[in-house]
């Protein structure tokens, strides 16, 4: 089978060559070991065993309008270990912001790895999700919150 239309013809996609295949399996990999994707998600939080914590990092007003289901909420700027302490060291926390053109999510996942905590992030935050006809939740849903106060 010949493929006419390969001819190399420079533009901006060929005019950097592609990385050899075991540079770019050593990177495929890798990525998956950071993020995982709104299907996935569901189907694990379906599965009633998620084997992870779900947050909504985006503010309590985005999170109120609607949110995965099964989410806390606990916005990037919150996330401090007091938050936490009522998870185990090894608990695997998974993040997600609005979608693709907020950072909010790559924010959580940075503040938790720096506080030592395993973390993934949700590829395509809640504009992934309704793009694979998920719904969302308008249910509240409490944030991690430290189990030595009285509130």
């Amino acid at each position: 089978m010949t493929h006419d239309n390969l001819t190399t013809v420079p533009n901006a996609v060929t005019a950097i060559p592609a990385a050899d295949s075991a540079a770019a399996l050593a990177h495929f990999q890798a990525s998956l070991r950071f993020e995982t994707d709104c299907t996935d998600v569901h189907a694990a939080l379906a599965s009633g065993a998620p084997g992870f914590v779900l947050l909504d990092v985006r503010s309590p007003a985005l999170f109120a309008q609607g949110h995965v289901p099964g989410a806390l909420n606990l916005p990037h700027g919150k996330i401090v270990t007091s938050k936490l302490a009522a998870y185990a060291p090894d608990t695997l926390f998974v993040t997600y912001c609005a979608g693709p053109h907020c950072n909010g999510a790559a924010r959580g996942a940075l503040r938790l790895a720096q506080l030592g905590r395993p973390v993934k992030l949700m590829a395509g935050g809640v504009t992934g999700w309704l793009d694979e006809g998920f719904p969302l939740s308008r249910e509240d849903a409490d944030p991690p919150s430290d189990p030595r106060s009285d509130a």
